[in-house]
């Protein structure tokens, strides 16, 4: 059974769309007997959760409160946060379902939302990125970066060191990323990361920014291995989500039934979260329906994958963010 998964999953790798549909999780949820992950008890865990009030991120937030961890939602609109917490508390029985209110592009909300839970937590175990949505139009931030560079990159880097004390105590944790497969055609290139108004693209740039998302991802799982903090990254496939209907209506209107349902885009997310064995065996990993996966298809983003351009990012990213830290 092994041999013929492993086959299965190569020849849906290779046929991307086979791989990234609601077809690839079906048939790896049954050649690798996927363990169910509803039941786990995760009574006295901290999970803190960005967009999470639709979509990957809900989902995400729905399971894990229902495994009675205490779930920390970061959102932008404070009545959109409370009425998710309350949804999600009806549905789990689950009381410990809280938020705080930052955008991920806005940093100096992001300091603020951090202090606050490092007050309500001084261990945290689980801190998920997973806002992000795909930009149109170009637009910047209130500390004038790139919209799409700052809610994905430079804002989820914040956050982390910011709540590195807390996740300190609440070791061993994990630090998890939600990526897109949209990375594999883009190169590393801290020069083009921010594009500017003449050649922007918001296709591209949410690329270029998950390209970056999963290099900072490995960066940090090499400088916080000795923490028993696991770093890791995933994409979920082509869900059907709200940010996808709103980004990408004729791709939506062309896949329609083959797209995932969140739940089913968000699984391996939750397994990261809640799975003591292969997330812990090793860190820094990306991956995809419970595998880990390459970060590189096409070699010419190999060859960009170099150590003098990841060292290059990350100083970049410390610069932006005007975190403390080396």
């Amino acid at each position: 059974m092994s041999i013929v998964a492993d086959g299965v999953d190569a020849a849906l790798e290779w046929s991307i769309v086979g791989s990234f549909t609601r077809v690839g999780a079906a048939l790896r949820r049954r050649l690798d007997r996927w363990a169910p992950l509803a039941g786990r008890d995760l009574g006295g865990r901290v999970v803190v959760i960005t967009g999470a009030t639709s979509g990957l991120g809900l989902e995400a937030a729905r399971a894990l409160s229902g495994m009675g961890a205490t779930v920390e939602v970061v959102a932008r609109s404070a009545a959109k946060a409370e009425s998710t917490c309350a949804e999600l508390r009806q549905a789990s029985g689950n009381p410990n379902v809280g938020f705080v209110v930052a955008d991920t592009g806005n940093l100096e909300a992001l300091r603020r939302a951090a202090t606050e839970l490092r007050e309500r937590h001084p261990a945290i175990h689980v801190l998920i990125h997973n806002a992000g949505a795909l930009e149109d139009v170009r637009q910047t931030s209130p500390q004038g970066i790139e919209l799409t560079v700052a809610s994905q990159v430079v804002g989820p880097f914040l956050l982390t060191g910011l709540l590195l004390p807390a996740l300190k105590a609440g070791s061993p944790a994990r630090v998890l990323w939600v990526s897109s497969g949209g990375l594999y055609s883009e190169p590393l290139s801290v020069d083009r990361l921010e594009m500017t108004g003449e050649e922007y693209d918001g296709t591209t740039a949410y690329a270029r920014a998950k390209r970056a998302q999963v290099t900072l991802a490995a960066l940090w799982a090499d400088r916080l291995a000795a923490e028993r903090i696991w770093v890791h990254a995933m994409h979920p496939g082509w869900a059907d989500t709200p940010g996808v209907a709103r980004s990408l209506p004729k791709f939506r209107r062309v896949l329609g039934p083959l797209l995932r349902t969140p739940a089913d885009g968000a699984d391996t997310l939750v397994w990261l979260a809640v799975e003591d064995g292969a997330p812990l065996s090793e860190t820094g990993r990306f991956w995809h329906d419970r595998r880990a996966r390459p970060l590189h298809r096409l070699s010419s983003t190999q060859r960009s994958d170099t150590p003098e351009e990841r060292q290059r990012l990350w100083r970049w990213a410390v610069d932006k963010s005007g975190l403390s830290i080396r």
